[in-house]
């Protein structure tokens, strides 16, 4: 049940901002293509969905499997989102800097989120 609520808002999440970056697209002479602001919130996305999935399953053991599903959630969102800004920099060569905004805009937005939903759910259920 905790997770519907922590996906039906991330993908409230993923809706504004792919709005906010079509409606940038469109209306500035920014350097950027609709297809890379989509690939990349989907791919922050699907990055955060796995946190948050380690982070609830974490809600119902016991105090100590509640601590250690915590820190491996974080943890694994770190890892996955180096290895992102691995491949999105190196591989696919974006280094342009408009993308470089765009990858640390977006990489602060969902942060923020799996940061405060995680802090708000341990308030109301402490380790």
């Amino acid at each position: 049940m905790i997770f519907r609520k922590y996906s039906i808002g991330l993908l409230l999440l993923d809706l504004i901002l792919l709005l906010a970056g079509y409606l940038l697209v469109a209306f500035t002479d920014v350097i950027l293509r609709f297809s890379e602001i989509a690939i990349l919130t989907l791919c922050f996305s699907a990055i955060v969905l796995l946190s948050l999935y380690v982070f609830s399953r974490g809600l119902k053991k016991e105090p100590a499997g509640q601590t250690m599903h915590l820190m491996v959630a974080v943890a694994l969102k770190m890892l996955l989102e180096m290895v992102l800004a691995l491949v999105w920099f190196f591989v696919a060569k974006k280094t342009f800097t408009s993308s470089l905004l765009l990858f640390f805009v977006l990489y602060l937005a969902f942060s923020l989120y799996s940061i405060f939903l995680m802090l708000n759910t341990l308030k109301h259920k402490p380790l």
